[in-house]
């Protein structure tokens, strides 16, 4: 579509008098409309970036990339010129940059450099109804900045559906420019079935159909991952490979979702070929953060993938749930932006009205707040997490989980106030356990070695199909050895050191083979995560080279000041111990586990006496097992597991199960073990029990004991009584050898 023909250009003249006359302004348009591309523009062109650049943000990496190429065509620039964009781990801008797209985790971490945001004359945070954590905090932030920055900033809430008067309201009453779109008329066919048990096979017969009984058009179908579409392509491919001739015209099947490779996601963007019809499967990133033209038919399973957290259990899960009516909404008018359309929905209409929400939940209130919170004690704002300006507030227990592991990590202390430690961990571009982990490194001389594992951590999913190392299969059951092809990676994950250790060997073997691609394919290997984890781990070298730097300085600094208090900063990281033993100094594996120890210690599990479930340290964690998926651990010669591990994740509906595993010594477990003992989250609030006002209500019934202490893990005791460890495995064995019997 011409840029020029976008509704969004028609207000331009009304856009320019809002922002001229508030600080604050709330922009609420039609998908399509414009919004993301065009406003920008007009800003510039109008000289707000003559001060200081223009910053749009977007909830994904792809949306942010994808954006800034598309505005740097239309303005006839090089992209990284007076157009960039920059995202976690990879940016391309200048110094003529004046239209920069980012992600919007990547402006909060520019804000720990610079909390004023100088370079920046506007900040517009865009897709805000998505409601993203990284969102929702830079709300609040950018909230108080507004209003205390001495360098006028214009800041702007663009978003396709939004409740224009809630956001006007939060921001002292801000003036709302409604701005409609071009939209066709689009009729909504709903299901007759009141359940359709399954939604991909059920998708893909109505994409036939509409295929072979439609006039031409092109088809966008929902669906809720990657491996669900990377199915879904298949089995169109074969299913219109199998029609007769003549039937119909050819059909191109083109995936879309955030990690497929940039010139895979070109294509959706392309002019579909001559005599052909297309069909896009793409995630929800198609609802809005990118615009897929041309598009006629709209499929929808009513069905998204949303990851959520508990607190009171430390268990995470990403589940298939419903979307709300506010998403179904945006699926529908993806059908009618250049001609009428028609939304199919496989659900019923009834179910619609009384069964889905009316908005999605905001993912503050849902997913595990432990790295906002550390970056909001890092600002030198004096920020209170529970007295913070939420637009919508977390719950008291999530804040409550988020402190006290904080708190274990030694990045906050008692007092709930920020560390030398917790300021070095903010500083890195991972999550604070990663980032805890490669500080530890340092001290256990094993940093290059976990520079890597971060790096692999961080890149999308290195195995392919299964999810795990390639001696599984796809349900993660061990397979046989006559189903394994004997490569390097199988042979690894043989090994049975853990998940860390394997994923640190595979990079330096892969390395050792001159990255070359075809060893990764051998393998079962991602060739685009594995350079991904390459580029990351370049760029985490750089990152933890300057955390380096300072830190010797400041070491220097300390030295030189021997004796004296520091002033207005916290030390109190009682588990800042040596890694190096005295005497004696690790070799690099038993180094790196013990670092991962080190970072890891807010999500210890201890294994169980007498079988292989394991207790996670977390308060109300559940007994679990190990995941399938994950590299095999080594058991000992009664067959039991290591008796201590860390992990990432801890998952699961009905049956938790513990997921990225490393085993690592009772030594180094020991010493961490009192700090886990009455944490009191009154104290590590700041001593504030309750919040202020109505900014993050006290739920019904608190996480807390009377005492406002949290509660406690049952930490296992030393193991002095042999006599009934004995007794245990001897009842294990005895288990074990009546299976086999029978």
């Amino acid at each position: 579509m011409d840029p020029a023909s976008l509704p969004i250009r028609a207000h331009a003249k009304e856009i320019l008098e809002a922002v001229r006359g508030s600080s604050v302004v709330v922009v609420i348009g039609d998908a399509g409309s414009g919004k993301t591309t065009q406003i920008p523009q007009i800003l510039a062109k109008a000289g707000y970036g003559d001060d200081g650049k223009i910053v749009v943000t977007q909830p994904r990496r792809l949306a942010a990339i994808s954006a800034a190429r598309r505005v740097s065509e239309e303005m006839g620039v090089r992209l990284g010129a007076e157009v960039g964009y920059a995202v976690r781990f990879e940016e391309d801008t200048s110094s003529k940059t004046v239209i920069k797209y980012v992600t919007d985790g990547l402006l909060l971490r520019e804000c720990l450099a610079d909390t004023e945001l100088s370079q920046y004359s506007v900040v517009m945070l865009d897709e805000a109804h998505e409601r993203s954590l990284n969102t929702d905090i830079l709300f609040g932030v950018l909230k108080s900045l507004v209003n205390s920055r001495k360098q006028a900033l214009k800041l702007l809430i663009t978003s396709a559906t939004l409740d224009g008067k809630k956001f006007s309201e939060y921001f002292m009453n801000c003036p709302i420019l409604n701005v409609p779109g071009v939209c066709f008329p689009v009729e909504i066919i709903h299901t007759m079935e009141d359940h359709v048990s399954n939604y991909m096979q059920a998708a893909m017969d109505v994409v036939l159909d509409l295929h072979v009984n439609q006039p031409p058009g092109d088809i966008l179908v929902f669906l809720t991952g990657q491996a669900e579409i990377q199915k879904a392509v298949e089995l169109l491919n074969k299913a219109v490979a199998d029609l007769p001739e003549d039937t119909c015209d050819a059909l191109q099947v083109l995936p879309l979702y955030a990690a497929l490779p940039m010139e895979q996601q070109s294509l959706v963007f392309s002019p579909t070929p001559e005599g052909c019809r297309r069909c896009v499967v793409a995630t929800n990133i198609a609802e809005t953060s990118i615009t897929v033209n041309n598009v006629v038919y709209v499929v929808d399973p009513g069905t998204v993938k949303q990851k959520s957290y508990n607190p009171l259990t430390g268990m995470g899960s990403l589940e298939v749930v419903t979307i709300s009516h506010v998403q179904a909404k945006q699926r529908a008018g993806r059908a009618g932006r250049t001609q009428p359309g028609k939304c199919y929905r496989l659900y019923t209409k009834k179910f619609h009205d009384k069964e889905m929400a009316d908005i999605t939940l905001p993912e503050i209130q849902r997913t595990s707040l432990t790295s906002a919170v550390l970056y909001l004690k890092t600002l030198p704002l004096a920020i209170d997490v529970l007295r913070f300006d939420y637009l919508d507030a977390p719950k008291m227990e999530a804040l409550e989980d988020a402190l006290r592991q904080l708190y274990v990590l030694g990045a906050i202390d008692i007092d709930g106030k920020i560390t030398t430690l917790g300021e070095q961990m903010a500083q890195l571009p991972v999550e604070p356990s990663l980032a805890r982990a490669l500080i530890a490194s340092m001290e256990c001389r094993c940093l290059d070695e976990m520079v890597i594992v971060a790096a692999m951590l961080s890149a999308e999913n290195i195995f392919e199909d299964t999810g795990g190392p390639p001696d599984r299969d796809a349900a993660g059951r061990s397979r046989g050895k006559s189903e394994q092809e004997d490569n390097a990676v199988t042979r690894l994950a043989r090994e049975g050191l853990g998940d860390h250790v394997l994923l640190l060997r595979i990079y330096q073997e892969w390395e050792r083979a001159g990255f070359a691609p075809g060893w990764c394919r051998r393998g079962g290997l991602s060739v685009r995560s594995m350079r991904r984890a390459r580029d990351i781990h370049k760029q985490l070298k750089a990152n933890v080279r300057d955390l380096r730097r300072r830190v010797a300085g400041r070491d220097e600094t300390r030295r030189s000041e021997k004796g004296s208090k520091k002033r207005g900063r916290h030390s109190d990281a009682p588990h800042e111990h040596s890694c190096e033993e005295r005497g004696r100094s690790l070799d690099a594996q038993s180094a790196l586990r013990k670092a991962v120890c080190v970072g890891f210690a807010n999500r210890l599990a201890h294994r169980m006496a007498a079988h292989n479930g394991y207790r996670p340290l977390a308060p109300g964690a559940p007994l679990s097992q190990l995941h399938p998926s994950s590299a095999r651990v080594s058991a000992d010669s009664d067959g039991l597991l290591p008796e201590w591990i860390v992990y990432h994740e801890c998952f699961g509906l009905s049956r938790p199960f513990l997921r990225q595993v490393c085993p690592v010594d009772d030594e180094w477990v020991q010493p961490l073990l009192p700090k886990m003992r009455n944490i009191e989250v009154k104290r590590l609030s700041g001593g504030a029990s309750e919040p202020a006002g109505s900014a993050c209500p006290k739920p019904a019934v608190s996480s807390g004991g009377a005492d406002g202490a949290l509660p406690q893990p049952a930490l296992p005791a030393r193991r002095n009584d042999d006599n009934a460890v004995e007794a245990a495995r001897r009842r294990y064995l005895e288990r074990k050898a009546g299976k086999r019997r029978k």
